[in-house]
């Protein structure tokens, strides 16, 4: 990612400010925009807060909080100054802008009748998110997750938060998309709920997700799978973050369907998913063919290891 990247995200009257956060492009994690406090930027897994003239400094100065006209104005030009364009995306509470860059939202919420959300206003608070590929980082484990034939293992990654999980996810998508020494290019149709495998931008994925590839933006993962198996006849279906029962039944009707599967869940190790009821049964049917768990080591993230379908690691 280039720093001019990184000043485009704001308008002409804050780029001076956040120009030595630019300047770290290439470590750059996040920017969080509170009313009323100073900006910060989480570089290289360190919290910076930035003061008034745009130096980095550990502890927040007076003086340089973010005003509430100054959010108002960058949610604007995050927007193309057309927020109505993005009132579904803010209504989530999240946005992703060109880059596959993604804008977490807070403010105040505008329920209807029935408690739904209606939308968001007041937005006072905004966690602007680095999209980092990295291609080649599932290089050295795709072989392990295929089949003597060719075809891809049902694989599931198990990661605690901030271990890589998505990064992995995508890079597997994209080789299987296009082909490696282990398989043919597939089919591979992506149901992108938080719009972070792909980070599709107006429809178009910012990030390489493949030649094969097919993208189902911002839609739940339930329904996404089925419309996708429909519509596009997938050979391999990728969805990230299963969090419940009916995410399971919606991956085992897929399964049924001919569709291989690759997919992403919270957790520390195969044993502690196994231990969540809705995970049970599905370790017991055998569903997943691979399990890929990955881990924070010395501040890094790797490959804590690969296991069959019996929990035997390969």
């Amino acid at each position: 990612m280039r720093s001019e990247e990184v000043l485009y995200m704001f308008p002409d009257a804050m780029r001076r400010r956040f120009e030595k956060v630019a300047e770290q492009a290439d470590k750059l994690q996040e920017i969080r925009l509170r009313v009323n406090v100073p900006p910060t930027a989480l570089i290289d897994n360190r919290e910076w807060f930035v003061d008034w003239e745009g130096s980095l400094v550990d502890m927040p100065p007076c003086g340089a909080d973010n005003r509430p006209e100054e959010l108002e104005l960058l949610l604007k030009h995050l927007c193309q100054y057309s927020i109505y364009a993005f009132a579904d995306e803010i209504r989530q509470g999240f946005m992703t802008i060109q880059g596959g860059h993604r804008i977490g939202l807070a403010g105040q919420v505008i329920l209807e009748e029935d408690n739904r959300i209606r939308n968001l206003k007041y937005i006072r608070y905004l966690n602007i998110r680095m999209a980092h590929e990295i291609k080649g980082v599932s290089d050295s484990i795709l072989q392990k997750l295929y089949h003597k034939s060719g075809e891809v293992c049902n694989t599931l990654l198990i990661s605690p938060p901030g271990c890589g999980k998505t990064t992995m996810l995508r890079d597997i998508i994209r080789n299987v998309s296009n082909g490696t020494r282990y398989g043919t290019g597939k089919n591979v149709s992506v149901v992108d709920e938080r719009s972070e495998i792909a980070g599709s931008y107006l429809g178009i994925a910012q990030n390489d997700v493949g030649i094969r590839t097919d993208v189902l933006d911002g839609c739940p993962k339930r329904e996404g799978m089925m419309m996708l198996i429909r519509a596009m006849a997938p050979q391999v279906l990728a969805v990230d973050e299963l969090g419940s029962e009916e995410d399971l039944q919606a991956l085992s009707l897929a399964s049924g369907c001919g569709c291989k599967l690759i997919a992403t869940i919270h957790g520390a190790s195969l044993q502690e998913i196994g231990n969540k009821k809705y995970m049970r049964h599905v370790i017991e049917d055998r569903l997943f063919e691979r399990y890929l768990v990955l881990k924070k080591q010395n501040g890094c993230c790797v490959v804590e290891g690969i296991y069959d379908k019996e929990g035997v690691r390969c």
